[in-house]
């Protein structure tokens, strides 16, 4: 642990930067683990003795037997899901005993899903690349105070009554303005319920827990989803998710006050990536962008789609540092550039207009005119997964880091070379 009792885990890119397996590396340490914001759009792909598991919803906590698991009320949740994520880990022989879902975290309802699939055919060329799993809607529904929250599972009845008038609202909006079918109330009933229902023993308010263990001391890990450049109001907007993704967020979807937020760890990939449509400074193609594609497994853990690869966008974590707080960064898939021959960080962008910022800019429009600055690094093609201590790296691996920290403004204090716990380098 970092000398602290809570520990917030951020994404400092456009997500999937291995946050999974970094959480899960640091959860054996801790006694409870926060999930605080995102839903299922979320995926982390965790390698615990050569065994993979792909979690969406739950917090990485549950692959360590006696941990405390929390989906906190940043969330949305879908019931579905979330039974079948259970259910997957109850098959492989791990039953998930510890774990406390929030009564003020939102519920993705099945029209969610149907609504999120219409917008996006509408948009045509515009689309923003949503996994199509019901999230924007649900968070729409959540800020027009017209959503359902897991605490209303306790009262049936009521329960029904608002699910069936907010349907009759979606059932107009699919006829007339998108032409599509519409949903009925057994298919709700009968179909999303009954998984809801069985929620119910895991629902509690978990702020008023969460306040009680740290008042006894214990430590407490906050793991987050997605990632900076992906926040809803500093991100690449409007091609971003439907929450907030920085550390201020762990307050508001966790229940803590800012105080209670100790160490911040960021987590950021020794390259870039990205999924869906939307600017991307450093993106390249070709059989560089293949290579790093196929080392590194850059295909979505929840949807399976190819991430789009770049060159590590040093403009971007800088940014992303600097809103977080972040004073320690985990540098992931570092043994993924061995062999890329060399390897390029962007320090600046130069603008249409021929000017040099080394801010990253709010203006979608100026994102897509933007030309990178590059600082270039010597490669290696050495294996280094087998490394187990920094100084087990090749020289011109050690100035990459240093490079990274220089642009970042941060120590890069864990890097990971491999997808393993024990395939971690701890520099603190």
């Amino acid at each position: 642990m970092l000398n602290d009792t809570t520990l917030a885990v951020v994404g400092c890119q456009w997500g999937d930067e291995g946050k999974g397996k970094i959480s899960d590396f640091l959860a054996g340490q801790v006694d409870v683990v926060v999930r605080y914001n995102g839903g299922p759009n979320a995926g982390h792909t965790i390698v615990v003795e050569n065994e993979t598991f792909k979690l969406h919803h739950l917090p990485c906590g549950v692959l360590y037997p006696g941990k405390i698991n929390i989906l906190g009320n940043g969330m949305v949740l879908d019931a579905l899901t979330l039974e079948d994520e259970l259910a997957g880990l109850k098959r492989r022989g791990i039953i998930v005993q510890k774990l406390f879902i929030s009564d003020r975290a939102h519920l993705i309802l099945p029209y969610h899903r149907r609504q999120d699939s219409l917008e996006e055919e509408k948009r045509g060329s515009a689309k923003i690349g949503t996994t199509l799993r019901g999230i924007g809607p649900a968070y729409q529904d959540k800020i027009a105070r017209r959503g359902i929250r897991a605490g209303e599972l306790r009262d049936a009845q009521r329960l029904k009554e608002k699910i069936a008038a907010f349907l009759s609202e979606k059932n107009e909006l699919f006829a007339r303005y998108y032409s599509a079918e519409t949903m009925t109330m057994p298919e709700i009933e009968e179909g999303y319920l009954p998984a809801a229902y069985r929620l119910l023993p895991y629902i509690a308010d978990t702020a008023l827990l969460l306040a009680g263990h740290l008042e006894r001391g214990e430590k407490v890990l906050f793991e987050g989803a997605q990632g900076a450049m992906l926040d809803i109001d500093y991100g690449t907007y409007p091609y971003v998710t439907s929450s907030g993704t920085m550390t201020g967020s762990v307050c508001s979807g966790a229940g803590i006050p800012p105080g209670k937020v100790g160490t911040i760890l960021g987590v950021g990939k020794a390259y870039t990536t990205r999924v869906g449509a939307g600017p991307f400074p450093t993106e390249i193609e070709g059989k560089t962008a293949e290579y790093i594609r196929e080392r590194g497994r850059e295909f979505g853990t929840t949807t399976g789609r190819p991430r789009r690869i770049g060159w590590l966008d040093g403009v971007a974590l800088r940014q992303a540092c600097r809103l977080n707080g972040v004073q320690h960064l985990a540098l992931t898939l570092f043994d993924v550039l061995g062999g890329v021959g060399s390897i390029k960080i962007a320090t600046a962008y130069r603008c249409r207009d021929g000017s040099v910022t080394e801010h990253f800019p709010a203006d979608q429009h100026i994102l897509e005119e933007i030309t990178p600055i590059y600082r270039e690094f010597a490669g290696w093609d050495e294996d280094i997964s087998r490394c187990g201590n920094i100084n087990d790296l090749p020289r011109a691996a050690l100035d990459y880091i240093k490079g990274v920290e220089e642009t970042a403004g941060a120590p890069v204090s864990l890097l990971s070379v491999g997808p393993r716990r024990d395939q971690t380098i701890w520099r603190l």
